[in-house]
């Protein structure tokens, strides 16, 4: 049996509204980590009539979140937050090895480094090189942030790039994208408090057509974005 995780046992302290602004600047499509330039394989779910309006891109962004990527990275930051510094390693390599395909492992590790990089420019924080939700993780915890709150504001910062991407490709109109982002604003909450506290015992993932979808981008003969 693998030995388990050393974990930090400091409590997070009291969010106050400088953290929130924080995690506001970290977690914002501003932030360069090229957000943008990513679909997480929507684009091709788009093009194969997969994904046509406000209602599909809900359930697929809604399963993401029950039971795909958006719910892994979650659990990721949370271990990620919790673990100490000698785990981290292995931590960023279990990460790494559960991306579905290359391109999901090139996304989250293109990310990765970018906020680390600039962490490390505005805040001179060394995180090292880390795939993007241990990054996040990392920071919360050294930046002394909530976690429960850093998790729900980066599934929201989740959801809102593919929306971002949806819109510029189903066509999606700006106000139907709003409103389904307003939708996933409890899932956020609720997924973030599920996953306080969470192992890698925890991380599992069964959005197997979001998975294919991402393989199948990776030759789509003409596309958009990285991923």
């Amino acid at each position: 049996m693998a030995e388990p995780i050393p974990m930090n046992t400091v409590q997070p302290p009291m969010t106050t509204n400088t953290d929130v602004l924080t995690l506001s600047q970290l977690l914002s499509p501003a932030f360069p980590v090229g957000s943008f330039a990513y679909s997480h394989g929507l684009e091709t779910a788009i093009n194969d009539g997969v994904i046509t309006s406000a209602a599909t891109l809900e359930a697929w962004v809604f399963d993401l979140l029950q039971f795909g990527a958006a719910r892994s990275d979650a659990v990721l930051l949370n271990v990620a937050y919790a673990g100490n510094d000698g785990a981290i390693p292995m931590i960023d390599a279990q990460a790494r090895a559960f991306a579905g395909t290359a391109e999901r492992l090139r996304e989250t590790d293109l990310q990765g480094a970018a906020f680390c990089e600039t962490v490390q420019a505005v805040w001179n924080i060394d995180l090292g090189q880390l795939c993007y939700p241990v990054a996040v993780g990392r920071a919360a915890v050294t930046l002394r942030l909530d976690p429960e709150l850093a998790t729900a504001m980066y599934l929201q910062a989740f959801t809102g790039n593919l929306i971002a991407a949806a819109m510029r490709l189903v066509p999606l109109g700006q106000i139907d994208g709003q409103k389904v982002q307003t939708t996933f604003k409890p899932h956020c909450v609720a997924t973030a408090k599920h996953c306080v506290g969470a192992t890698l015992d925890d991380l599992h993932s069964c959005a197997w057509l979001s998975d294919i979808v991402s393989m199948r981008h990776e030759t789509q003969y003409s596309r958009i974005f990285r991923s």
